[in-house]
């Protein structure tokens, strides 16, 4: 499950406010094609794509067991924190309309900081798509969404994540322990970056 970061930022109210709009009212067309917001007519096809182990074993935020049933409260929930700014789940959609990926973006307004997970299909992980992807998405939601602050964590083990999150540029701060929905425990590496520190590296 997300936490917030560790650093903490003072955020004025209207800052706040500002980010839960943004979030509440997102434009998903600058992600490219395919982007929309999970529904729970989704729910069937989403728990398709994450039933795969290379797909989401590595990721602590996801609802377990993965079920149908679970996945669908999963995006129900969703779509009532994203209706209160402070979560956007997105699924993307292939020319052929099959799910290849998922993004889930956790926010806390009154820190001005959001977090990152997801994943693409396995097909698709060695073809340079998921790092681009992150990219863009890391990108957007400084810009749109307005926030100061993001942090990600990955599993030590997870070689591939942790080479694009650092070549991102998200700076390493140890670790922290991350919980998933069925109490299972794990220590994950850690990073965060700042808005200014983003636009130092990529403008």
């Amino acid at each position: 499950m997300s936490a917030p970061p560790k650093t903490v930022l003072e955020v004025p109210d209207e800052e706040a406010a500002a980010i839960r709009m943004a979030v509440a009212t997102a434009d998903l067309a600058a992600l490219g094609l395919g982007r929309s917001i999970a529904r729970p007519s989704d729910a069937a096809e989403l728990t398709a794509f994450l039933s795969d182990p290379a797909v989401s074993d590595a990721i602590y935020d996801l609802p377990r067991p993965l079920t149908e049933a679970n996945v669908r409260r999963w995006i129900v929930d969703s779509e009532t924190e994203w209706r209160a700014g402070r979560r956007l789940l997105i699924i993307t959609r292939d020319e052929t309309g099959q799910i290849v990926g998922y993004s889930g973006i956790t926010v806390w307004p009154e820190r001005s900081a959001a977090e990152l997970a997801g994943a693409i299909s396995a097909s698709r992980q060695n073809e340079g798509q998921g790092g681009s992807g992150a990219i863009n998405v890391f990108g957007w939601i400084f810009e749109t969404l307005g926030v100061r602050l993001m942090c990600l964590t990955a599993a030590p083990e997870n070689v591939r994540s942790a080479r694009l999150i650092e070549g991102a540029g998200f700076v390493a701060m140890g670790v922290r322990e991350s919980v998933r929905p069925d109490g299972v425990k794990r220590q994950s590496l850690y990073w965060e970056i700042t808005r200014e520190q983003w636009m130092e590296r990529w403008g």
